[in-house]
């Protein structure tokens, strides 16, 4: 995601996942072939033909994580995200995502503010993501309506973001060292990727599967396992837009099977290496910066 990619397909989109050190470089703006054209759909990929040769799998997935995670310096994006249940009922969320790299490929920081609900009105949320993999991120919530700030564990970025069926891991990324990586398939358009957790017993799933473009190296599509090896969440990239020679992931959904629930995620306004101040510090979550105004 960009950062707005980071909430896709962690999502992960939103909300997708994700840092380790020793990042390969990626550049699309020198080879992005969608370049003053029309916008790239997912369903009809407006780049060049991806080259015959196949990389190793840990190149694909750097090169994804920083694809879907890392574009430009910084970013900002204003999103919708809707909740439906199985009963069709929904609830809508409107936000502010705010994005500043410290390391290409490393440390990152993230803020998002709310705007709706008018319940969750204000409610802000910072990560400080930390590639380490002996370190965790660091993230808090403020809760307007209790007028608490409370620091999120990291036993707990496996657990709803919000309400949605997006996770807090999927805001911000998961750790490619969290995973062991397995190139399963490779097709005309896509490198499929499994990955498998190195310690099981701090999640959920069992494994999941990445569809990676091999065009531009953007995940597309998430389809995580349980433990009786069937499927019960996915999440894709909808619509593909390129901004500022970026593509960039603007419409995903997250279905979750279990449940039945979806969540999809809209982003607008989407603006790369633009002046964000220092303003990734807890004392802003109760007085938002002028950058999410």
């Amino acid at each position: 995601m960009n950062p707005l990619n980071k909430l896709i397909i962690a999502v992960s989109v939103t909300l997708f996942a994700i840092a380790a050190a020793a990042y390969a470089q990626y550049h699309p703006a020198a080879t992005d072939p969608c370049a003053a054209a029309d916008p790239c759909a997912v369903a009809d990929p407006c780049a060049a033909a991806p080259s015959s040769e196949i990389p190793d799998v840990q190149t694909i997935v750097e090169r994804a994580n920083i694809m879907a995670y890392y574009q430009g310096d910084n970013g900002r994006a204003n999103v919708e995200m809707v909740v439906t249940n199985r009963q069709g009922n929904q609830r809508r969320h409107e936000f502010t995502i705010l994005r500043k790299d410290i390391q290409d490929g490393g440390d990152q920081n993230y803020y998002v503010y709310f705007r709706q609900p008018p319940d969750a009105r204000r409610t802000a949320y910072l990560v400080l993501k930390h590639a380490a993999e002996d370190r965790d991120d660091d993230r808090w919530l403020y809760e307007p309506s209790l007028d608490l700030i409370r620091r999120i564990a990291a036993t707990d970025k496996r657990t709803s973001f919000v309400g949605s069926d997006y996770l807090y891991e999927d805001v911000s990324g998961r750790s490619l060292t969290a995973d062991t990586h397995q190139l399963t398939e490779t097709t005309d358009e896509y490198f499929i990727v499994r990955n498998t957790p190195v310690n099981p017993d701090s999640v959920e799933f069992s494994y999941f599967d990445v569809w990676i473009r091999r065009d531009n190296y953007m995940p597309y599509k998430m389809m995580y396992y349980d433990s009786d090896d069937q499927l019960y969440r996915t999440i894709e990239a909808l619509e593909i837009q390129t901004i500022q020679d970026y593509p960039t992931v603007v419409h995903s959904i997250v279905r979750n099977l279990t449940t039945e629930s979806t969540t999809e995620m809209r982003f607008s306004n989407v603006q790369y290496n633009i002046n964000i101040g220092d303003i990734f510090q807890e004392r802003y979550l109760r007085r938002p910066p002028r950058e999410v105004r």
